[in-house]
Protein backbone atom coordinates (compact mmCIF):
# COMPACT_ATOMS: atom_id res chain seq x y z
CA UNK A 1 0.00 0.00 0.00
CA UNK A 2 1.46 3.06 -0.88
CA UNK A 3 1.12 6.74 1.50
CA UNK A 4 0.96 9.64 0.10
CA UNK A 5 3.18 12.12 1.49
CA UNK A 6 2.20 15.03 3.45
CA UNK A 7 1.62 17.84 1.99
CA UNK A 8 4.55 20.24 2.39
CA UNK A 9 3.16 23.27 4.83
CA UNK A 10 3.20 26.64 3.60
CA UNK A 11 3.12 29.89 5.84
CA UNK A 12 1.02 32.28 3.70
CA UNK A 13 1.33 35.23 6.98
CA UNK A 14 5.13 35.16 6.82
CA UNK A 15 6.63 38.06 4.49
CA UNK A 16 5.53 37.45 0.56
CA UNK A 17 9.20 37.54 -0.58
CA UNK A 18 9.80 34.98 1.90
CA UNK A 19 6.70 33.04 0.55
CA UNK A 20 8.00 33.52 -3.09
CA UNK A 21 10.89 31.34 -2.02
CA UNK A 22 9.47 29.04 0.00
CA UNK A 23 7.21 27.96 -3.38
CA UNK A 24 9.96 28.31 -5.24
CA UNK A 25 11.79 25.31 -3.20
CA UNK A 26 9.13 23.03 -4.37
CA UNK A 27 10.06 21.72 -7.62
CA UNK A 28 7.19 22.41 -9.75
CA UNK A 29 8.45 21.62 -13.56
CA UNK A 30 5.57 20.91 -15.83
CA UNK A 31 4.28 17.41 -14.75
CA UNK A 32 5.88 17.56 -11.71
CA UNK A 33 2.92 19.86 -10.13
CA UNK A 34 1.29 17.93 -7.98
CA UNK A 35 3.59 18.47 -4.70
CA UNK A 36 3.07 22.33 -5.13
CA UNK A 37 -0.49 21.94 -5.69
CA UNK A 38 -0.96 19.95 -2.33
CA UNK A 39 0.85 22.38 -0.52
CA UNK A 40 -1.01 25.33 -2.50
CA UNK A 41 -4.62 23.53 -1.72
CA UNK A 42 -3.72 22.26 1.96
CA UNK A 43 -2.46 26.51 3.09
CA UNK A 44 -6.07 27.47 1.52
CA UNK A 45 -8.20 25.31 3.24
CA UNK A 46 -7.10 26.76 6.06
CA UNK A 47 -8.68 30.03 5.26
CA UNK A 48 -12.23 30.71 6.45
CA UNK A 49 -14.14 32.40 3.55
CA UNK A 50 -13.04 30.79 0.44
CA UNK A 51 -14.68 28.28 -1.40
CA UNK A 52 -12.46 25.34 -3.34
CA UNK A 53 -12.76 23.40 -6.14
CA UNK A 54 -9.67 21.11 -7.27
CA UNK A 55 -9.12 19.66 -10.45
CA UNK A 56 -6.14 17.41 -11.39
CA UNK A 57 -3.49 19.93 -10.28
CA UNK A 58 -5.46 23.17 -10.86
CA UNK A 59 -7.41 25.15 -8.00
CA UNK A 60 -9.87 27.52 -7.91
CA UNK A 61 -11.04 29.35 -4.46
CA UNK A 62 -13.72 31.77 -4.79
CA UNK A 63 -15.34 34.35 -1.95
CA UNK A 64 -18.92 33.88 -2.30
CA UNK A 65 -19.80 37.93 -0.30
CA UNK A 66 -22.76 39.45 -2.85
CA UNK A 67 -20.49 42.02 -4.20
CA UNK A 68 -21.48 43.99 -7.30
CA UNK A 69 -18.28 43.16 -8.96
CA UNK A 70 -15.67 39.84 -9.04
CA UNK A 71 -11.56 39.85 -9.74
CA UNK A 72 -10.29 37.16 -11.03
CA UNK A 73 -6.24 37.02 -10.05
CA UNK A 74 -4.88 33.48 -11.82
CA UNK A 75 -1.10 32.19 -12.04
CA UNK A 76 0.21 28.96 -13.18
CA UNK A 77 1.87 26.49 -10.47
CA UNK A 78 4.87 25.39 -13.30
CA UNK A 79 7.88 26.28 -14.39
CA UNK A 80 10.35 25.49 -17.55
CA UNK A 81 12.74 22.49 -16.70
CA UNK A 82 15.53 23.52 -14.50
CA UNK A 83 18.93 24.56 -15.84
CA UNK A 84 21.60 22.34 -17.46
CA UNK A 85 24.28 24.59 -17.10
CA UNK A 86 26.30 23.72 -14.29
CA UNK A 87 26.38 26.54 -11.38
CA UNK A 88 23.57 28.24 -12.47
CA UNK A 89 21.30 30.18 -9.85
CA UNK A 90 18.47 29.72 -11.16
CA UNK A 91 17.84 26.85 -10.49
CA UNK A 92 16.07 24.65 -7.25
CA UNK A 93 16.41 25.62 -4.10
CA UNK A 94 16.34 28.94 -4.46
CA UNK A 95 19.10 31.57 -3.11
CA UNK A 96 19.65 34.98 -1.78
CA UNK A 97 22.33 36.89 -3.31
CA UNK A 98 22.67 38.88 -0.25
CA UNK A 99 23.41 35.70 2.15
CA UNK A 100 20.03 37.17 4.19
CA UNK A 101 16.39 35.65 3.24
CA UNK A 102 14.08 38.34 2.42
CA UNK A 103 16.69 41.14 1.24
CA UNK A 104 17.71 41.79 -2.05
CA UNK A 105 17.92 39.69 -4.96
CA UNK A 106 16.11 35.87 -4.81
CA UNK A 107 17.31 33.58 -7.72
CA UNK A 108 15.95 30.58 -8.44
CA UNK A 109 13.65 28.77 -11.50
CA UNK A 110 10.66 30.12 -11.07
CA UNK A 111 11.67 33.62 -9.83
CA UNK A 112 9.90 36.08 -12.19
CA UNK A 113 7.56 33.13 -14.30
CA UNK A 114 5.83 33.45 -11.91
CA UNK A 115 6.50 32.18 -8.34
CA UNK A 116 6.35 35.75 -7.19
CA UNK A 117 2.87 36.49 -8.92
CA UNK A 118 1.51 33.39 -7.30
CA UNK A 119 2.85 34.16 -3.45
CA UNK A 120 1.33 37.36 -4.14
CA UNK A 121 -2.10 35.72 -4.59
CA UNK A 122 -1.71 33.75 -1.44
CA UNK A 123 -0.64 36.61 1.09
CA UNK A 124 -3.68 37.78 -0.25
CA UNK A 125 -5.81 35.45 0.39
CA UNK A 126 -4.20 34.86 3.26
CA UNK A 127 -4.43 38.59 4.79
CA UNK A 128 -7.67 39.64 3.06
CA UNK A 129 -10.15 39.34 5.48
CA UNK A 130 -7.65 40.25 8.82
CA UNK A 131 -8.74 43.35 11.05
CA UNK A 132 -12.37 42.27 10.48
CA UNK A 133 -12.45 44.33 7.10
CA UNK A 134 -13.72 42.31 4.14
CA UNK A 135 -12.75 43.09 0.50
CA UNK A 136 -14.61 45.50 -1.52
CA UNK A 137 -14.79 42.85 -4.48
CA UNK A 138 -15.88 39.59 -4.83
CA UNK A 139 -12.11 37.39 -5.47
CA UNK A 140 -11.70 34.41 -7.46
CA UNK A 141 -7.99 32.80 -7.15
CA UNK A 142 -7.11 30.51 -9.84
CA UNK A 143 -4.12 28.30 -10.12
CA UNK A 144 -3.25 26.05 -12.49
CA UNK A 145 -0.80 23.01 -13.88
CA UNK A 146 0.71 22.85 -17.73
CA UNK A 147 1.20 26.85 -18.90
CA UNK A 148 4.52 26.31 -19.82
CA UNK A 149 3.63 23.11 -22.43
CA UNK A 150 1.59 22.60 -25.36
CA UNK A 151 -1.80 24.31 -25.36
CA UNK A 152 -3.43 21.05 -25.12
CA UNK A 153 -2.21 20.30 -21.79
CA UNK A 154 -2.89 23.55 -20.09
CA UNK A 155 -4.90 23.51 -16.49
CA UNK A 156 -6.72 26.72 -17.24
CA UNK A 157 -8.14 24.98 -20.50
CA UNK A 158 -8.91 22.48 -18.49
CA UNK A 159 -10.75 24.71 -16.36
CA UNK A 160 -12.57 25.99 -18.63
CA UNK A 161 -14.04 23.10 -20.00
CA UNK A 162 -15.10 21.39 -16.02
CA UNK A 163 -15.80 24.45 -14.17
CA UNK A 164 -16.44 27.32 -17.07
CA UNK A 165 -19.02 28.76 -14.76
CA UNK A 166 -16.41 29.65 -12.13
CA UNK A 167 -14.47 31.55 -14.12
CA UNK A 168 -17.11 34.18 -14.37
CA UNK A 169 -15.37 38.07 -13.74
CA UNK A 170 -15.73 41.37 -14.58
CA UNK A 171 -12.31 41.75 -14.49
CA UNK A 172 -9.06 39.32 -14.69
CA UNK A 173 -5.34 40.36 -13.61
CA UNK A 174 -2.79 37.18 -14.68
CA UNK A 175 0.08 37.80 -12.33
CA UNK A 176 2.58 36.87 -14.79
CA UNK A 177 5.82 39.18 -15.04
CA UNK A 178 5.89 42.95 -16.02
CA UNK A 179 8.02 44.74 -13.86
CA UNK A 180 4.92 45.74 -11.63
CA UNK A 181 3.26 47.84 -14.78
CA UNK A 182 -0.08 46.97 -16.66
CA UNK A 183 0.05 44.82 -19.81
CA UNK A 184 -2.76 44.44 -22.06
CA UNK A 185 -4.11 41.70 -24.05
CA UNK A 186 -1.32 40.14 -25.60
CA UNK A 187 -0.65 39.45 -29.23
CA UNK A 188 -1.74 36.07 -30.93
CA UNK A 189 0.81 33.23 -32.40
CA UNK A 190 0.37 31.04 -35.01
CA UNK A 191 2.54 28.46 -36.26
CA UNK A 192 2.73 27.20 -40.07
CA UNK A 193 4.66 24.50 -42.07
CA UNK A 194 6.22 25.73 -45.71
CA UNK A 195 7.15 22.82 -47.43
CA UNK A 196 8.84 22.49 -50.95
CA UNK A 197 9.11 19.19 -53.09
CA UNK A 198 12.12 18.14 -55.40
CA UNK A 199 13.39 15.05 -56.98
CA UNK A 200 15.77 12.67 -55.02
CA UNK A 201 19.08 11.89 -56.84
CA UNK A 202 22.99 10.85 -56.28
CA UNK A 203 24.90 14.18 -55.36
CA UNK A 204 27.57 13.16 -57.80
CA UNK A 205 24.70 13.58 -60.73
CA UNK A 206 22.98 16.48 -58.90
CA UNK A 207 21.52 16.98 -62.32
CA UNK A 208 19.00 14.12 -62.02
CA UNK A 209 17.15 15.46 -59.32
CA UNK A 210 15.83 18.36 -57.64
CA UNK A 211 16.60 20.34 -54.76
CA UNK A 212 13.89 20.81 -52.31
CA UNK A 213 15.89 22.79 -50.02
CA UNK A 214 17.34 25.07 -53.08
CA UNK A 215 13.54 25.67 -53.92
CA UNK A 216 12.70 26.72 -50.10
CA UNK A 217 15.33 29.44 -50.49
CA UNK A 218 11.83 31.86 -52.15
CA UNK A 219 10.29 31.21 -48.75
CA UNK A 220 13.36 32.47 -46.54
CA UNK A 221 13.67 35.53 -48.69
CA UNK A 222 10.18 36.69 -48.64
CA UNK A 223 10.20 36.12 -44.55
CA UNK A 224 13.99 37.82 -44.37
CA UNK A 225 12.82 40.90 -46.22
CA UNK A 226 9.43 41.37 -44.47
CA UNK A 227 9.13 44.23 -42.99
CA UNK A 228 7.04 43.27 -39.36
CA UNK A 229 3.75 45.94 -38.67
CA UNK A 230 3.65 47.65 -35.34
CA UNK A 231 -0.60 47.79 -35.12
CA UNK A 232 -2.34 50.05 -32.61
CA UNK A 233 -5.67 48.33 -30.66
CA UNK A 234 -7.27 50.32 -28.01
CA UNK A 235 -4.47 53.04 -27.54
CA UNK A 236 -1.51 50.21 -27.35
CA UNK A 237 0.82 49.86 -30.02
CA UNK A 238 1.61 46.16 -30.66
CA UNK A 239 4.51 45.27 -32.32
CA UNK A 240 4.07 42.12 -34.95
CA UNK A 241 6.91 39.37 -35.48
CA UNK A 242 6.91 37.18 -38.45
CA UNK A 243 9.72 34.61 -38.65
CA UNK A 244 11.23 31.36 -40.04
CA UNK A 245 12.38 29.39 -36.59
CA UNK A 246 13.40 25.85 -38.18
CA UNK A 247 14.03 24.23 -41.69
CA UNK A 248 14.03 20.22 -41.89
CA UNK A 249 15.22 18.53 -45.35
CA UNK A 250 17.38 16.07 -46.78
CA UNK A 251 18.43 12.24 -45.83
CA UNK A 252 21.63 11.63 -46.26
CA UNK A 253 25.05 13.86 -46.80
CA UNK A 254 25.15 12.22 -50.57
CA UNK A 255 21.29 12.99 -51.52
CA UNK A 256 20.17 15.77 -53.01
CA UNK A 257 16.64 16.33 -50.74
CA UNK A 258 13.17 15.70 -52.56
CA UNK A 259 11.66 17.75 -49.77
CA UNK A 260 12.21 20.34 -47.19
CA UNK A 261 10.05 22.19 -44.55
CA UNK A 262 10.04 25.50 -43.39
CA UNK A 263 8.52 26.45 -39.65
CA UNK A 264 7.27 30.09 -39.33
CA UNK A 265 5.90 31.27 -36.26
CA UNK A 266 3.63 34.36 -36.48
CA UNK A 267 3.02 36.67 -33.67
CA UNK A 268 0.16 39.01 -34.78
CA UNK A 269 -1.52 42.12 -32.91
CA UNK A 270 -4.82 41.39 -31.26
CA UNK A 271 -6.96 43.24 -34.11
CA UNK A 272 -7.02 40.07 -35.96
CA UNK A 273 -8.29 36.28 -36.04
CA UNK A 274 -5.95 33.35 -36.10
CA UNK A 275 -8.02 33.09 -39.72
CA UNK A 276 -6.99 36.44 -40.61
CA UNK A 277 -3.66 35.96 -39.89
CA UNK A 278 -3.54 33.03 -41.58
CA UNK A 279 -4.67 34.32 -44.71
CA UNK A 280 -1.92 37.37 -43.82
CA UNK A 281 0.95 34.65 -44.31
CA UNK A 282 -0.69 32.70 -47.35
CA UNK A 283 -0.53 36.31 -49.34
CA UNK A 284 3.02 36.37 -48.31
CA UNK A 285 3.56 32.78 -49.23
CA UNK A 286 1.90 32.77 -52.50
CA UNK A 287 2.68 29.85 -54.75
CA UNK A 288 4.04 27.68 -51.63
CA UNK A 289 2.20 24.51 -49.99
CA UNK A 290 1.46 26.43 -46.43
CA UNK A 291 0.06 24.55 -43.54
CA UNK A 292 -1.29 26.14 -40.52
CA UNK A 293 0.04 23.36 -37.51
CA UNK A 294 -1.28 25.89 -34.03
CA UNK A 295 -2.59 28.55 -33.20
CA UNK A 296 -3.39 30.63 -30.54
CA UNK A 297 -5.81 34.15 -30.48
CA UNK A 298 -5.00 37.43 -29.12
CA UNK A 299 -6.50 39.78 -26.23
CA UNK A 300 -7.42 43.05 -27.37
CA UNK A 301 -6.25 45.19 -24.23
CA UNK A 302 -9.72 45.58 -22.05
CA UNK A 303 -8.34 48.90 -20.28
CA UNK A 304 -11.68 50.88 -20.72
CA UNK A 305 -13.62 48.79 -18.47
CA UNK A 306 -14.15 50.16 -15.25
CA UNK A 307 -12.38 47.77 -13.40
CA UNK A 308 -9.19 48.18 -15.44
CA UNK A 309 -9.19 51.96 -15.70
CA UNK A 310 -9.43 51.83 -11.96
CA UNK A 311 -6.45 49.19 -11.87
CA UNK A 312 -4.37 51.10 -14.40
CA UNK A 313 -5.04 54.33 -12.10
CA UNK A 314 -4.26 52.46 -8.81
CA UNK A 315 -0.55 51.33 -10.66
CA UNK A 316 -0.07 54.77 -11.28
CA UNK A 317 2.01 53.99 -14.52
CA UNK A 318 1.60 54.12 -18.24
CA UNK A 319 0.29 50.53 -19.71
CA UNK A 320 2.29 48.77 -22.21
CA UNK A 321 1.00 46.01 -24.55
CA UNK A 322 2.03 42.51 -24.06
CA UNK A 323 3.68 41.13 -27.19
CA UNK A 324 3.95 37.46 -25.99
CA UNK A 325 0.68 35.07 -25.40
CA UNK A 326 -0.66 35.03 -21.91
CA UNK A 327 -3.58 33.05 -20.75
CA UNK A 328 -5.43 36.53 -20.74
CA UNK A 329 -6.49 35.58 -23.99
CA UNK A 330 -8.00 32.68 -22.43
CA UNK A 331 -10.29 34.69 -20.37
CA UNK A 332 -11.06 37.30 -23.25
CA UNK A 333 -12.69 34.01 -24.74
CA UNK A 334 -15.01 34.11 -21.80
CA UNK A 335 -15.87 37.82 -22.32
CA UNK A 336 -13.90 38.84 -19.27
CA UNK A 337 -11.52 41.52 -20.20
CA UNK A 338 -7.82 40.87 -18.94
CA UNK A 339 -4.25 42.23 -17.99
CA UNK A 340 -1.06 41.38 -17.12
CA UNK A 341 0.57 42.69 -14.10
CA UNK A 342 3.00 40.91 -11.61
CA UNK A 343 6.76 41.04 -10.02
CA UNK A 344 9.60 40.44 -11.88
CA UNK A 345 11.68 41.42 -15.45
CA UNK A 346 9.78 39.64 -17.91
CA UNK A 347 13.05 39.49 -20.13
CA UNK A 348 14.44 37.55 -17.24
CA UNK A 349 12.11 34.70 -17.69
CA UNK A 350 13.27 31.06 -18.22
CA UNK A 351 17.15 32.06 -18.28
CA UNK A 352 19.68 30.28 -16.01
CA UNK A 353 20.07 33.71 -13.88
CA UNK A 354 16.58 34.05 -13.54
CA UNK A 355 15.80 36.44 -10.20
CA UNK A 356 13.46 38.83 -8.84
CA UNK A 357 13.98 41.82 -6.33
CA UNK A 358 12.45 41.26 -3.27
CA UNK A 359 10.63 44.82 -2.92
CA UNK A 360 9.50 44.37 -6.44
CA UNK A 361 7.39 41.11 -4.97
CA UNK A 362 6.11 43.31 -1.95
CA UNK A 363 5.61 46.06 -4.13
CA UNK A 364 3.07 44.22 -6.41
CA UNK A 365 1.21 42.86 -3.17
CA UNK A 366 0.80 46.23 -1.50
CA UNK A 367 -1.37 47.77 -4.89
CA UNK A 368 -3.00 44.79 -4.91
CA UNK A 369 -4.04 45.17 -1.63
CA UNK A 370 -5.18 48.92 -1.63
CA UNK A 371 -6.60 48.06 -4.89
CA UNK A 372 -9.21 45.35 -3.73
CA UNK A 373 -9.79 47.29 -0.60
CA UNK A 374 -11.55 49.92 -2.47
Amino acid sequence: MTVEPSPIPLDLRQDVALLTAAIMDINSVSGNETPLANAVESALRTIPGLNLVRDGDAIIARTELGRPERVILAGHLDTVPLPTVEGSLGTVPSTWESGVPGEGVLYGRGATDMKGGVAVQLALAATMFDGGAEPGKDVTFVFYDHEEVEAAKSGLGRLVRNHGHLLEGDFAILLEPTDGTVEGGCNGTSRFEATTVGEAAHSARAWMGSNAIHAAAPILGRLAAYEPRTINVDGLDYRESLNAVRINGGTAGNVIPDRCVVEINYRFAPDKSPDQAEAHVRELLKGFDVVRTDAAAGARPGLKHPAAASFVAAVGAEPKPKYGWTDVARFSELGVPAVNFGPGDPLLAHKDNEHVDADAIRECLRVLRLWLAD
